[in-house]
């Protein structure tokens, strides 16, 4: 008998729980939160109507399941261009913007999944809302953390203007599409990171 090394077994397939997560956030980015039902839902995950509730309990815990995943997906990409420029905070806010300029301007995007489940949950009160909230307020920190790093003369202004910088190419990029105004956004990131230390 020959050795072939260790058998290589196929990974198991994803659990109900997280087919109904990827299923319900592919859903909800491209046809909006309140527009999907969970039919539609199950029906893409390949599970059964007991099995979502069993893993969320209701479709509004399945949203601040998706919203949460959303999150730190955003923040994973930040982090990356933070962690490839170390201690250099202009070059980390570049390099993101120009990761952003390149995703804001693929056909199928539709913004920031976070600001659209805000416009489509306006009560503070709902989970939704608040996981949005949570996330808008924690980025204008950041960026005007970093924009003290930088040594900006008004910190928060220009960390206030890049994250209406942000905002912006994510709404543009729904109204113009591939080729619109968000590709542009590095060039005016920088053109106000350049005002700012001047």
């Amino acid at each position: 008998m020959s050795n072939t090394g260790p058998e290589i077994l196929d990974p198991a397939p994803p659990r109900a729980a997280e087919r109904i997560l990827q299923a319900a956030r592919k859903l909800f980015y491209s046809d909006g939160i309140r527009a999907v039902g969970v039919e539609e839902i199950v029906a893409r995950a390949g599970v059964t109507k007991p099995s979502l509730y069993r893993g969320f309990g209701s479709k509004d815990e399945l949203v601040v399941a998706v919203l949460k995943q959303t999150e730190a997906d955003f923040w994973a990409r930040f982090e990356l261009s933070v962690e490839a420029h170390p201690g250099d905070a202009r070059a980390q806010i570049r390099d993101f913007f120009k990761g952003l300029a390149g995703r804001s301007t693929k056909a199928d995007h539709r913004g920031c999944g976070l600001s659209n489940a805000m416009v489509e949950y306006p009560e503070p009160e709902h989970g939704a809302h608040q996981v949005a909230l949570s996330h808008k307020r924690d980025l204008r920190a950041r960026l005007r953390a970093l924009a003290a790093e930088m040594g900006a003369r008004d910190a928060d202004g220009l960390g206030d203007a890049l994250l209406l910088l942000i905002e912006g190419a994510y709404l543009s990029s729904q109204i113009f599409g591939a080729g619109g105004p968000s590709g542009v956004v590095a060039k005016a990131a920088e053109a106000l990171m350049d005002a700012a230390l001047g």
